[in-house]
């Protein structure tokens, strides 16, 4: 079951989106501390004494106070968490979009790691790792028999520190070692090119703090290849989401100045707001990323006609853009129903109480609001329905069952059920899924019928660039909208 488990996660990002959700970074202030229920404490005290004196073996006094918190932030929802030092980092890795390693894209292939390809400039690169190469050893530790996990920690580490990897590159069928130096990471959020001339594609996999600036180069590139650009796709499938700002800053690249992108509403003032598409509300100390635009792009992408990609996997910050596009009639969205993820995260520094960046303890990552669309939408467990529901392959949504959604999570917001613990039909369905991917696994890439994004054999990219053209787009005909999840009294 656990090869099974592994192999779903190739498709699902529900956990994925649990981590990286839709993320304000504001100031808590003291004096919102509620009173103490000093009856509660006081139990919670003698049930402390009764484990330290009377448990099996001694218990680390920190760990039993850390682990409750722990406890008492996971039963609220499935994005609030308490973040220690070590989920601090993985955090911070996941929105900056550094890290320290080797620089490589990877995936498992036939219990090793397969490089899918190596982050342009990094150690892995100028080592000459390419595509397609097979890691067998980490330093002296094969990989078969390693998770994927364990490989990727294995290859991280300090910076300026060696790690040797065994490598067996098949067209060649030679197996030789490299030596790599480990060093921070930047990874790209965003990937563009012209699919033909006059369209272009731009896909965005998640709102990381650099995601805008690179959104602003990558189209100026676009831009001075193809400057009469006819229609752009704007890709956002599997993109788990991120931070606020850099969504409503993705949105003002196309919406009209100062027209509302999102609004939320919580219990504090400050967890009530409006974000506009206006430097106001997304520029950070002055810096507004869009200024990386050219004057003749930027004037350009207000009207280029625009379609976007969606997918079950389309979480957070990337159904806000989807569906600001979508209210203001700016794009027309195309794919399936969403994620479904209609709340914002506060992360604070337990310490500080102010942002996470170099907190030196512990953090928080609070659920604080529900956001809604500029019609006053709120996509909580249901998502942003797209205007056509087209499939991903021309045979069907072959393994979009796998997916996991905010209805499926347990405790989501509006509802504590978790269906998939009741649907033994979803849970068949999704057997049958698992099958055919471990079928799909074993094919060479080139023949798989779930293709890369963005690549020749892309079913839902050939359809946005059909719609751009105004020629027939090929619609599911299986497809439906799924109801919004409702909250049993």
């Amino acid at each position: 079951m656990g090869h099974k488990l592994k192999i779903a996660g190739w498709v699902s990002v529900g956990l994925v989106a649990g981590a990286l959700t839709t993320v304000s970074l504001q100031t808590v202030a003291r004096s919102t501390l509620a009173p103490l229920p000093l009856e509660e404490l006081q139990q919670l005290a003698e049930v402390f004494g009764m484990i330290k004196t009377n448990y099996v073996e001694p218990v680390d006094e920190k760990k039993l106070i850390t682990d409750a918190i722990a406890g008492m932030v996971s039963g609220l929802d499935p994005h609030s968490v308490y973040l220690d030092k070590k989920a601090l980092k993985d955090f911070n890795e996941g929105t900056t979009g550094k890290f320290v390693g080797v620089g490589i894209e990877i995936t498992q292939e036939e219990g090793l790691i397969k490089v899918v390809s190596p982050i342009e400039g990094s150690p892995a690169f100028r080592a000459g790792l390419k595509p397609n190469d097979l890691i067998t050893k980490i330093d002296d530790t094969p990989v078969k028999g390693l998770t994927l996990n364990e490989g990727v920690k294995r290859m991280r580490g300090e910076p300026d520190t060696k790690v040797v990897l065994t490598v067996f590159r098949r067209d060649e069928s030679r197996t030789f070692t490299v030596t790599v130096v480990r060093e921070v990471i930047r990874t790209q959020s965003v990937r563009a090119k012209v699919i033909e001339p006059g369209f272009a594609w731009v896909r965005v996999s998640q709102f990381q703090e650099r995601t805008v600036a690179d959104f602003s180069r990558k189209l100026n590139e676009i831009y001075k290849e193809e400057p009469r650009l006819k229609g752009l796709v704007l890709d956002f499938r599997n993109d788990p989401g991120g931070f606020l700002d850099a969504a409503v800053a993705l949105s003002a690249v196309f919406l009209p100045e100062n027209v509302t992108v999102v609004s939320a509403n919580g219990q504090l003032p400050e967890s009530k707001f409006t974000y506009k598409a206006s430097p106001g509300y997304y520029a950070r100390r002055g810096n507004d990323p869009l200024k990386l635009l050219d004057e003749a792009a930027s004037k350009a992408l207000k009207s280029v006609p625009l379609v976007v990609l969606v997918n079950e996997g389309s979480a957070s910050a990337s159904e806000i853009v989807a569906g600001a596009l979508q209210d203001h009639k700016r794009a027309k969205l195309l794919g399936s129903q969403t994620f479904g993820k209609g709340s914002v995260q506060t992360a604070v520094c337990l310490e500080t109480r102010y942002r996470l960046e170099n907190c030196p303890t512990a953090g928080l990552k609070l659920t604080t609001s529900r956001y809604y669309t500029p019609s006053g939408r709120s996509i909580q467990a249901k998502g942003i329905v797209p205007d056509l529901m087209v499939d991903e392959t021309a045979e069907g949504n072959l393994f979009a069952v796998l997916r996991t959604r905010e209805a499926d999570l347990e405790k989501h917001l509006g509802d504590g059920k978790n269906p998939l613990a009741t649907n033994p039909e979803l849970e068949k369905a999704r057997e049958e899924a698992r099958k055919r991917l471990e079928e799909e696994l074993k094919k060479p890439a080139a023949e798989r019928r779930l293709p890369e994004f963005g690549s020749g054999n892309d079913f839902q990219l050939k359809q946005a660039i059909n719609l751009l053209k105004g020629r027939e787009v090929q619609v599911s005909k299986t497809m439906t909208e799924r109801p919004e999840a409702k909250k049993e009294l």
